[in-house]
């Protein structure tokens, strides 16, 4: 979804306990509140999220009104980011000074990485309200921050690369009837040439949307640090919205409604838009869980459209019936994935040992060695997570289209 870093909520980094008055002793004097009096007043001074010097970060949040703070976040320990399994995100309970700020400190240092976050005001869900940064999901938004350190700056913003372009595009898809969108990162140089270059399909996981591969995954700054390094050829990126309608029959990851929207209609978009290359072996296609899903039905069963694969943190055969998904899927695809055996020239599959999908990985692995398929298995640590899944395109991307 070095790769064991510790992810911002989890229940092992503890939290500092409280330095400030408890809640519920009434709001605080008007004159000290913490937010800005008058129409002039300067920004606070206080910052919502700090990386302190040893690493461990503090959240503010001015709510003198409030009751019970608390923030929380969907990246947690036990690394299911997109909600699975069912369960209430971790919170970390704040403490409230006179003036109605609201703050709390990690115990333990916060492993350089981006995470994603809100605050919970009286119950209430609350995105930063000073913040600058935002991902998206499949419904609602987060606050995001990242903190620096070493580990994590392949990920990271360098000022002296050059830096590719990230844009929204829209379209209309005749296959599902409704306006779509889609994000696309073009590399350094585009805009000012007229060079042709391949593209790489990345397709996001259920509880996300097609803004999460940068604003959380931050694909445009690993591809930009690869290619300033010469380790990546410079490429376009789509990245798909991996949800569609629904309707009856039709489920998160086996979805034909995706495939056909994206065969039909967002790849014609993109090759009539910009200056893509496109033949088979300059196109390739990855996804990390329900985007890995989507990859393998529709780009893992077309060798006729793509040579490069990547499948982060998904498989084949899950659950009670997980024999049948496999025999459905080689019935309904046998001739494709013979001949993908012959003309692929990268299939890659990652996907971490605390992942809940692990055990998917033996039956993939034996769809893939039943057909001949060679591909490239990467186990890492670590579970159904951002951390995991952006160091796997860091490895994935320069292996393309070479």
């Amino acid at each position: 979804m070095a790769v064991a870093a510790v992810a911002l909520m989890a229940p092992a980094i503890g939290w500092a306990q409280p330095a400030a008055p408890a809640p519920g002793q009434g709001a605080p004097d008007q004159a000290a509140s913490c937010r800005p009096q008058g129409m002039f007043a300067p920004p606070p001074s206080y910052k919502p999220v700090e990386q302190l010097a040893d690493g461990r970060v503090t959240f503010r949040i001015c709510a003198p009104e409030a009751q019970e703070v608390k923030v929380t976040s969907t990246d947690n320990a036990d690394a299911i980011p997109m909600g699975f399994p069912p369960g209430t995100p971790y919170g970390l309970a704040m403490t409230r000074d006179a003036s109605g700020l609201w703050s709390a400190t990690t115990i333990k240092p916060v492993a350089a990485d981006t995470y994603r976050f809100n605050f919970q005001v009286d119950g209430a869900r609350v995105p930063n309200p000073m913040g600058t940064t935002w991902s998206e999901e499949r419904m609602g938004i987060n606050s995001t921050f990242e903190t620096m350190g070493p580990e994590g700056a392949f990920q990271t913003y360098r000022r002296e690369v050059p830096h590719g372009t990230v844009s929204e595009i829209e379209y209309w898809s005749e296959s599902l009837g409704v306006k779509r969108r889609a994000h696309v990162y073009t590399p350094p140089g585009y805009m000012n040439g007229t060079t042709k270059y391949p593209v790489l399909y990345l397709v996001h996981g259920a509880g996300d949307s097609d803004d999460s591969w940068t604003s959380v995954g931050h694909a445009h700054y690993i591809l930009d640090n690869l290619i300033a390094e010469g380790k990546a050829k410079p490429m376009i990126v789509i990245m798909p919205f991996g949800h569609t309608p629904d309707r009856p029959g039709t489920d998160l990851l086996n979805n034909n409604d995706f495939g056909n929207d994206m065969l039909k209609d967002l790849m014609p978009q993109v090759e009539r838009s910009f200056r893509t290359l496109n033949t088979p072996q300059s196109r390739a296609m990855a996804g990390l869980s329900m985007g890995g899903a989507h990859t393998i039905r529709n780009g893992l069963t077309h060798s006729d459209l793509f040579r490069y694969i990547g499948i982060f943190s998904m498989g084949l055969g899950f659950g009670p019936d997980a024999q049948k998904q496999v025999t459905d899927y080689e019935t309904a695809n046998d001739a494709a994935l013979k001949r993908g055996a012959k003309e692929f020239k990268l299939v890659y599959y990652a996907m971490g040992k605390e992942d809940f999908l692990y055990p998917t990985v033996a039956p993939t692995r034996g769809v893939l060695n039943k057909y001949g398929i060679a591909h490239v298995y990467e186990e890492t640590p670590g579970g159904h997570t951002w951390i995991n899944w952006r160091r796997y395109l860091a490895d994935f991307a320069p292996r393309l289209f070479q």
